[in-house]
């Protein structure tokens, strides 16, 4: 009698780490289309028309320029003083953002009644957009109908009403305090998450040794807090450097270039006076300076927490 000999399954063959890469990438390509498509092409056309003489218009040519829009823009003063109040504007709003931010969080993550409420409520400003609290603001420092003028009325000052956005003196403060209100919900929020992160036991911990509110931030609450203060100004001091709207509802750039960031001007060398190559040399400086500024200033502040 003959036995029947079963054969034996062929094993199933694993695909190698190549074809797991491959497959990889390929479902990556959904995600990485609109970033390319959107983000990564602009800014490649972007450095590129830096070096041209693109200008406002149907057909008209583009030539390679080379160097010749940086050589201008060394020597224009206008670009200078608008850089110089964008760097006053990113500190003072990143500074007091973070000043402001991290005293609102510590009170936030105290065991208050309806600390929910006011935790919902701090995210306000930050879910409204830059042009309605431009608007919004703007109404609120009107010289004739603005709230401000008017409280000052009601209570007998009227010496201190004010043309807020229209006086030299007075313009970049008044859009600084709009700038810090405006993004003074992100960086609580973020410190908030920050705070609530630190470990309760270390803090009873250096209170039963007796040390006090003071001593304990220093000694445990700051060290572990180190990292997101880093992350967190980094973050705010780019947003506010690149901010466009919120200032530009404001003042346009007014009075007298007092409130004309970098990003304005290049908005108007581009679509104002047609200056496409231009606009494009200033947005590639712009770039440069801030990664500059950036590195530094990571650098320290890593070094600090290390």
């Amino acid at each position: 009698m003959t036995a029947t000999l079963e054969e034996t399954p062929r094993a199933t063959r694993q695909p190698s780490r190549d074809q797991n890469k491959r497959f990889a990438y390929l479902l990556l390509l959904p995600a990485l289309l609109p970033v390319v498509m959107l983000s990564a092409a602009p800014l490649l056309r972007g450095v590129f028309l830096g070096f041209t003489d693109a200008r406002a218009g149907r057909n008209v040519d583009i030539n390679f320029t080379g160097l010749e829009n940086y050589q201008e823009l060394v020597q224009d003063t206008q670009f200078w003083d608008a850089f110089k109040v964008g760097l006053i504007w990113a500190f003072a709003v990143t500074i007091l953002q973070f000043g402001l931010g991290l005293g609102l969080a510590g009170l936030l993550n105290q065991p208050l009644r309806l600390r929910w409420l006011a935790r919902t409520l701090a995210l306000v400003p930050w879910a409204m957009p830059p042009v309605v609290v431009g608007i919004m603001w703007k109404l609120v420092y009107h010289p004739d109908a603005g709230m401000l003028n008017e409280a000052f009325s009601r209570v007998g000052l009227d010496g201190l009403r004010h043309n807020w956005l229209g006086d030299f003196s007075t313009a970049l403060p008044a859009v600084i305090l709009v700038g810090i209100w405006a993004g003074l919900p992100q960086t609580t929020i973020v410190l908030l998450a920050g705070l609530q992160g630190v470990p309760r036991e270390l803090h009873e911990a250096a209170q039963m040794d007796g040390a006090g509110a003071f001593r304990r931030f220093r000694a445990v609450t700051w060290p572990a807090l180190a990292p997101v203060v880093v992350a967190i100004t980094s973050l705010d001091f780019i947003w506010n450097f690149n901010s466009f709207g919120l200032v530009y509802v404001l003042t346009a750039g007014g009075p007298g270039g007092k409130t004309m960031l970098p990003m304005l001007f290049a908005y108007e060398e581009a679509f104002r006076y047609g200056h496409y190559g231009y606009a494009a040399a200033l947005g590639n400086v712009m770039v440069l300076l801030i990664v500059a500024l950036l590195a530094v200033y990571l650098r320290r502040r890593l070094r600090e927490a290390n």
